[in-house]
């Protein structure tokens, strides 16, 4: 086999499951790990950060070209995603990566860095979270009850109103696909202004329905401990991981620092590419003292 870090598409055994990878760039190395659960790393490419950084792009477990654990689909917990991405460090040799993750891939790389805080140069947390207990999804519930009365009357309102409203009884890849096709207006800033990005996700967006524990995931107790240099980053307008998200993981951290893009949702390198980058740019510039931009 070529080389891990060599440009192109790559399968590992880890962890008995076969994990796929696609690396791009030169540069310091940021390993990305995607949300969902379920979604593989085709939304997140982010060719502006690869001008000036290796960025290792993983498809999760159970999506995309990556294998399935032999439950599935149960089993898929942010805990086994966490040893996937430490499996992966252990098997390539690389030495301290950054972390990307988004939402819940935010989850998974904060998992990782609170158990190997040493092997990671830096975590860059992408509409994540330090807990979702509580009112987590009622506070979602009213933002899409807001967006459906901002937007009524638009196919956009009726499309996020009934994904939302369907997604108890999704059974099957086909229904989860589908209901995340129809709330994407919804994790937009301003879904018309995004209307061609919006429409190209949709198109790529294919979803994997996995099934993890049913505990929330919480990790405030823990964060207090976790010195590694951090970048939180939140869409001013995210429905679901937005600002006070953001506002609870830094004031729990150590070394952390924010950026909020005044102008995205859930999809800020996406809805603000140029911004996002130098964002990330800056703060690899800051933790790694031989990175030239």
């Amino acid at each position: 086999m070529s080389p891990p870090l060599a440009q192109g598409s790559h399968t590992l055994l880890l962890e008995g499951v076969q994990q796929h990878f696609r690396v791009a760039g030169a540069g310091p190395c940021c390993i990305v790990h995607a949300g969902g659960p379920g979604i593989d790393s085709g939304y997140l490419r982010m060719p502006l950060l690869e001008a000036q950084c290796t960025m290792v792009y993983l498809d999760p477990i159970g999506t995309g070209a990556s294998g399935k654990l032999p439950t599935h689909p149960m089993g898929y917990s942010v805990d086994r995603f966490a040893d996937q991405v430490l499996a992966l460090l252990e098997a390539t040799g690389i030495h301290r990566p950054y972390l990307l993750g988004h939402s819940h891939g935010a989850f998974v790389v904060l998992e990782a860095a609170l158990r190997r805080p040493n092997a990671v140069a830096g975590l860059l947390l992408h509409a994540g979270a330090a807990s979702t207990g509580g009112d987590f999804m009622a506070s979602a519930a009213a933002r899409i009850d807001g967006f459906v009365r901002r937007h009524l009357g638009t196919p956009e309102a009726e499309s996020v109103r009934a994904a939302w409203n369907g997604l108890p009884a999704i059974r099957s890849d086909a229904e989860y696909t589908a209901a995340l096709h129809g709330l994407l207006p919804a994790y937009f800033s301003d879904p018309i202004r995004s209307a061609e990005v919006l429409a190209a996700l949709r198109r790529g967006l294919q979803a994997t329905l996995l099934v993890g524990d049913a505990a929330p995931f919480d990790v405030r107790d823990r964060l207090g401990t976790l010195t590694t240099p951090t970048l939180v980053m939140a869409g001013r307008d995210d429905f679901i991981l937005g600002p006070d998200y953001a506002d609870a993981l830094t004031e729990h951290m150590p070394d952390a620092r924010q950026a909020l893009f005044d102008q995205s949702g859930h999809f800020a390198h996406l809805e603000e590419p140029e911004a996002f980058a130098r964002a990330v740019l800056d703060f690899v510039a800051s933790t790694q003292g031989d990175y030239r931009p």
